[in-house]
């Protein structure tokens, strides 16, 4: 899976990390947290803090002990939580929530999947000729920082994404609402990786 980024989804301000799968036209969105968004971003736009952040600091242990991250595996979505596990270089697993995965990936170079069970009951698909309205989302996830989450000015910048139904990108993403048949993620407890 590539991760496409973190947004913010409209009317709740609830981060969700994006993820699409490399050879195919599925997405699947995960509702996060703000410190995992804030970890996500700074992964991908390779910022690091003066000190070492959590994620930060588990790459570092990491290396310290001679074990690589190999994989990150979102394994299952039940009851609307979605489950991953951290796959080590020495055979260990450990289960994570896909968010502290993901940031982990991000940082050491994992690959990322998901079962095509959870892609199957939790992806939305957005077909080729969708790609400019993706590729326009990416341009603006590029334009932000950790930083913004939160302000009204990311709020009132996302709106064409996130506010209403349109051709496109925008408009799969909408049909994640209450009364569509990814219902199960809107919930406040569903689709979340706690």
């Amino acid at each position: 899976m590539e991760v496409v980024g973190v947004r913010v989804e409209m009317p709740s301000n609830s981060p969700i990390v994006l993820l699409k799968e490399e050879q195919g036209d599925r997405y699947l969105p995960i509702w996060i947290g703000a410190v995992e968004a804030t970890a996500i971003a700074f992964a991908q736009q390779g910022m690091v803090s003066l000190r070492p952040l959590t994620h930060d600091l588990f790459k570092d242990v990491l290396e310290v002990l001679n074990v690589q991250l190999r994989t990150v595996k979102i394994t299952s979505l039940r009851d609307g939580i979605f489950y991953a596990d951290l796959v080590f270089s020495n055979g260990a697993e450990v289960s994570a929530r896909p968010s502290d995965s993901i940031a982990l990936a991000l940082r050491t170079g994992a690959a990322i999947f998901a079962t095509d069970e959870i892609l199957d009951e939790a992806g939305v698909a957005i077909p080729d000729e969708q790609e400019d309205e993706v590729e326009k989302f990416r341009e603006f996830l590029d334009q932000i920082s950790p930083e913004d989450f939160g302000r009204s000015a990311l709020v009132r910048a996302a709106r064409p994404w996130f506010a209403h139904p349109s051709p496109g990108f925008p408009a799969v993403m909408t049909r994640v609402l209450p009364g569509s048949r990814f219902r199960p993620l809107m919930s406040r407890r569903a689709g979340r990786d706690r």
